[in-house]
């Protein structure tokens, strides 16, 4: 089983930077695929970055060019760096770890993000 805690939320004005971070503990991290997903009020969960255990990271079409997913394996931490905030980037951000083939999902408790000035 995984844990997974985000940290890094605030508020911040539009064309600032965050980086969000997402603690894991348990076992084979190495081997789960990790995404940050957000959600807005009113709106659906959406993918916002994977990046797998040994692949390439892929990101939405909304965020390409500005945000940046990395992993550290040793330290258990996935990050999301966000530069060139916009409003509509405002939502909950979630951390999620996915074992392909092995039907394992786990979800942090989220991490609130605010753009406005």
């Amino acid at each position: 089983q995984v844990q997974l805690v985000e940290s890094g939320g605030g508020l911040v004005q539009p064309g600032g930077s965050l980086r969000l971070s997402c603690a894991a503990s348990g076992t084979s991290f190495s081997l789960y695929a990790m995404g940050w997903y957000r959600q807005a009020p009113g709106k659906q969960r959406e993918l916002v970055a994977v990046i797998p255990s040994g692949g390439i990271a892929n990101y939405a079409d909304s965020v390409k060019g500005r945000f940046s997913i990395s992993r550290d394996n040793a330290k258990k931490m996935v990050y999301l760096q966000m530069n060139s905030l916009k409003p509509e980037d405002t939502a909950v951000y979630y951390c999620k770890a996915d074992r392909a083939g092995f039907g394992l999902s786990y979800w942090g408790q989220g991490t609130q993000v605010t753009v406005s000035s």
